[in-house]
Order: structure tokens, then C-alpha cells, then sequence
């Protein structure tokens, strides 16, 4: 009995181990099934049937390789990514950084306001009441500290992603024809698809991803010892969220594609959950974007006005009172009042401007994930934990190939215009 009593207890602890270390990985790769990040998906999924799974494979490595290094860097140094580009790189190139990473960020909260408008939409409510509601309960639950409760009840409403996979089991598609579409190209790569390849890339490795990551595990203090565990987390939770991603291409190709419906608007988006739950559909599909969009609105503001207040020593936190923070506070508060305003412009397009978010994500990327690299392979910084040969070659073409589509996706009506 003792033994056995030992070895429960041998265990437990090892889970308790597992349970405290695992979050920000998987947190922050789910994060990719927000509200653009389906619409991104079911876009693609309508337009070009089973096509972009290619491309998600190569997103799903790509996305632990940088979320690996952010996740590393935040455990070695214990700072944040703001902090060390900052000391390693003085203040201008810092400032051109967090305009980046600002851009980029308020391109994703506006996303995240035009998820909630589509929601409640379905829902039958009307966006002029709905996003100014939703902004003011966001802001409540933050700056009342509160939010650490309510996110477990949108965690909870976010698990709807996962009726994709579901679905594509019950649908149960021409496997054959996936794999083959999977395989090729479209006959037309025009500028859609080039904007349709960003915003799949920018939907799931993204600029506030990285620092959102590193700045998560600096503060949890992780033990270079159990770094492994972090490790494991950032792995486990790229491929479950791109495995759920597959499959919200999937559902809507063998749904939406196959009857040549190309998706504009969230009531079309839903029509891919019709044969699980039928009639139900665009009700579970509204719980999973209010869920994902108010999640995600809780978290971008905030995380995006601490990275720009620690890049220049600005005083920071909810610990602060306004008159002491006046910034912090001013930024936050700007943010999210320019995206409610931009999300309520009469007729603005939702789902195209989630899919528009998702592709600037991917444009400003690069800028990012050059710094890191430089930070990353510092020696002075990291130590012994420079990056891999393979970390930097997969790196370095991902920024160079993402570069090289951002030029054709410009220079295509210039060509076109030529001829």
C-alpha cells in the first residue's frame, strides 16, 4: 500500500510539474482560431477547396520554430522581447519595432471588434450596440483585474473550434481529392491568393505571438532545467491548433467549395458546421467568434500598450494609477476606441477586414523576426542557447519568402497595368 501510495504521490507531482508549465504555448497557438484566424481559414477553405493544407504544414513548423525561440529567450533572460531589443539595439530602431508591432497589433484588434459585430449579427443583435457594449465590459474586466476569471469561461467558449474537427470526421470528405488538391496550385495565382497565403501565415505566426510568448514565460520564471517542459508546450500546441485549423479548411471546402460558394459573410461561414449541428450551425458558430473575439480583445490591447511602454521605460501597469501611467492608460484606451470606431463605419466589410488583419500581420512580420534572430544567436545574451543551424535556415526563409510574396503581391497590378 505504500508503494502504491508512493507512486501516486510520484505522479501527481509530475503532473502538477506538466500542468503548471503548459499555457502560453497552447494559449498562444489557439490564439491562431480567433475570430480573423477562422475567417482567414473558411476564406481560403471557399476559395481554393483543399489547396492551402500545403502551406499550413509548412506554417505549423514555422510556428513552433518562432515561438520556440520567443519562448527560450523570455526563460534564459527573463525580460521581454520589447526589453532586449531595446538594450541591444538603442532607441530608434526600437521605436521602428513597436510601430511595427503596434500596426500589426491594432490590425488584429480591429479584427477581433469585427469578430464580435459578426457574432452578435447571427445572433440577431445589431453592431452599433453590440461592439461599444463589448469594448466596455472588456475594459472593465482588465483594468479591474478581474480578467484572470473571465478567462476561463472564454477558454470555454473558444473549445467550439474544435466542432471543426468533428465535423470533418462526420463529413467525411474524398480523401483522395484532399490530398491531391493539398498537393497543387490553383491555375490562377493572382493577388487574392497571394493576400489569401499572407493572412494564413498571419494568422498564425504573429508578431504579438512572439512577444506575447516571451513576455508569458519571463514572468512564470521558468527553470532552465525544466525548460523542456516549455518546450513540449510549444510544440503540442502548434499542431493541435493547426490540426483544428486543417480542418475548418477542410469542413468548408468539402461544404462550401463543393457548391461554389465563396465566403463573405459570417452567415455563409456558418453553412460549414450545418452537418453537425444543422439549424444550430450559426449559433455555435457566433459562440465561437464572440468567445474567441473577446478572449483575443481582452489580451492584444494590453499586451500591446505593456511591449511599448517597457520598449521606451515608460511607466507601466495595472498596478498604476492613470495620473502615474499616463500612456499606458492613454495608449490602451486609443486602441481599442479607434477599432470599435473603425468596425462601426457603415457597410465595412467584416469578414474581408479580418481576412485584411491577418495578411498586414504577415507584411510586418519580418521586421520582428529579424530582431529576434539577432537577439536569439547573441551569445552575449542567450549563452549557450543560441539557436540551431536548422532554427536559423528555417527562420531566415520564412522572413526571405514572406518578403518575396509581399513583393509580387505589390508589383502584381504594376505588371498588370503593363501589359
Amino acid at each position: 500500500m505504500r508503494k502504491f501510495t508512493s507512486i501516486f504521490r510520484t505522479v501527481f507531482a509530475r503532473l502538477s510539474m506538466y500542468l503548471a508549465i503548459l499555457g502560453p504555448g497552447l494559449i498562444t497557438s489557439s490564439a491562431g482560431n480567433d475570430a480573423p484566424g477562422i475567417a482567414t481559414h473558411t476564406i481560403s477553405g471557399s476559395t481554393y477547396g483543399y489547396r492551402f493544407l500545403w502551406l499550413l504544414l509548412l506554417v505549423t513548423v514555422g510556428q513552433v520554430v518562432v515561438q520556440e525561440m520567443a519562448a527560450r529567450m523570455g526563460a534564459v533572460t527573463g525580460k521581454g522581447t520589447a526589453d532586449l531589443i531595446r538594450e541591444r539595439f538603442g532607441v530608434r530602431m526600437t521605436a521602428f519595432a513597436m510601430a511595427c508591432l503596434l500596426l500589426a497589433n491594432l490590425g488584429t484588434t480591429v479584427a477581433q471588434f469585427a469578430g464580435i459585430a459578426a457574432g452578435t449579427e447571427l445572433l440577431g443583435l445589431s453592431r452599433t450596440i453590440s461592439v461599444p457594449l463589448a469594448a466596455l465590459l472588456v475594459g472593465y474586466v482588465v483594468l479591474r483585474g478581474s480578467y484572470q476569471y473571465v478567462e476561463k469561461v472564454l477558454l470555454v467558449l473558444c473549445l467550439s473550434a474544435l466542432s471543426y474537427v468533428i465535423s470533418g470526421v462526420l463529413i467525411q470528405p474524398p480523401w483522395g481529392e484532399v490530398l491531391r488538391q493539398a498537393a497543387t496550385l490553383p491555375p490562377n495565382m493572382d493577388a487574392n491568393f497571394v493576400m489569401a497565403m499572407l493572412a494564413t501565415i498571419g494568422t498564425t505566426i504573429t508578431p504579438w505571438g512572439i512577444v506575447y510568448m516571451q513576455a508569458s514565460i519571463a514572468e512564470k520564471g521558468v527553470d532552465l532545467k525544466d525548460y523542456h517542459l516549455t518546450r513540449l508546450d510549444v510544440n503540442v500546441g502548434a499542431i493541435w491548433a493547426n490540426i483544428v485549423a486543417g480542418f475548418i479548411i477542410i469542413c468548408t471546402a468539402a461544404t462550401l467549395y463543393a457548391a461554389g460558394i465563396s465566403v463573405e459573410t459570417a452567415e455563409q461561414a456558418a453553412m460549414a458546421l450545418e452537418p453537425l449541428v444543422g439549424l444550430g450551425a450559426r449559433y455555435l458558430f457566433a459562440i465561437g467568434l464572440l468567445g474567441a473575439s473577446l478572449l483575443a480583445a481582452s489580451v492584444l490591447p494590453l499586451s500591446t500598450t505593456y511591449a511599448v511602454c517597457e520598449a521606451f521605460g515608460w511607466e507601466r501597469g495595472l498596478d498604476q494609477r492613470p495620473q502615474e501611467a499616463r500612456v499606458f492608460y492613454g495608449l490602451y484606451v486609443g486602441i481599442i476606441v479607434l477599432s470599435v470606431l473603425t468596425v462601426l463605419i457603415p457597410g465595412i466589410p467584416l469578414f474581408q477586414l479580418m481576412w485584411f488583419s491577418q495578411s498586414m500581420n504577415a507584411i510586418l512580420l519580418p521586421v520582428l523576426l529579424v530582431l529576434v534572430l539577432k537577439l536569439v544567436n547573441d551569445p552575449r545574451i542567450m549563452g549557450k542557447w543560441v539557436n540551431s543551424r536548422f532554427q536559423n535556415a528555417f527562420s531566415w526563409a520564412l522572413a526571405i519568402f514572406i518578403g518575396l510574396i509581399t513583393l509580387v503581391l505589390f508589383a502584381s497590378p504594376l505588371l498588370g497595368a503593363g501589359t
